[in-house]
């Protein structure tokens, strides 16, 4: 009698075992489904805020555009007055108007041509120059087992990540997966 009390007792714990992962299980999926939410608001935020950006933006260029016909008709206005002045240049309260001749400008219409028959006072010559090429080092990595000098190797870490369940008909893949973690600070990282 003694052991069927124990099994009783064994088999109570268990239901409320199975009770409380139940609760954490669905506790966890409601968690999935506020951050599923909270992302839905940060995205339509964002998506706000450009629109709003998008008709500033807009307001902006045709107010912009007026005033800046008002300042070509307004320039126009005073190359015409200076030309009639008969000077080059005339000092005003609120600043200066003036003729200024604009400096040469050369333009290579046919660079081989001109390259054939350039001499060395008129050329500029550029040593070749290298550049890390983060492929092939990390190929390098892998087949030597060598870290080149001037480089170093940072082990990938076990990072966490969830996904997410959309249920909106517009995404073919019908899940999003966020990882967190550290950026690496290193400009010239590669990652095995």
């Amino acid at each position: 009698m003694k052991n069927d009390g124990v099994s009783f007792m064994d088999q109570i714990v268990k239901e409320a075992e199975e009770k409380e992962q139940k609760l954490n299980r669905e506790m966890a999926d409601l968690m999935l489904l506020e951050i599923r939410n909270l992302q839905e608001e940060i995205e339509q935020t964002f998506e706000q805020a450009e629109r709003e950006r998008n008709i500033i933006k807009n307001w902006a260029i045709t107010k912009n555009s007026k005033l800046t016909n008002r300042i070509e008709w307004i320039s126009k206005k005073l190359e015409l007055f200076l030309k009639e002045e008969g000077v080059k240049t005339l000092d005003l309260a609120f600043g200066t108007i003036r003729f200024r001749k604009q400096p040469d400008r050369v333009e290579i219409v046919d660079d081989e041509m001109f390259l054939n028959n350039a001499t060395s006072n008129i050329l500029t010559i550029v040593p070749e120059s290298a550049k890390a090429d983060m492929n092939k080092i990390k190929s390098f990595i892998k087949r030597s087992g060598r870290v080149p000098n001037g480089c170093e190797l940072i082990p990938g870490e076990v990072k966490f990540s969830y996904s997410i369940n959309n249920h909106k008909e517009e995404e073919l893949n019908g899940s999003k997966e966020i990882r967190t973690g550290s950026k690496q600070t290193s400009k010239l990282s590669v990652v095995i």
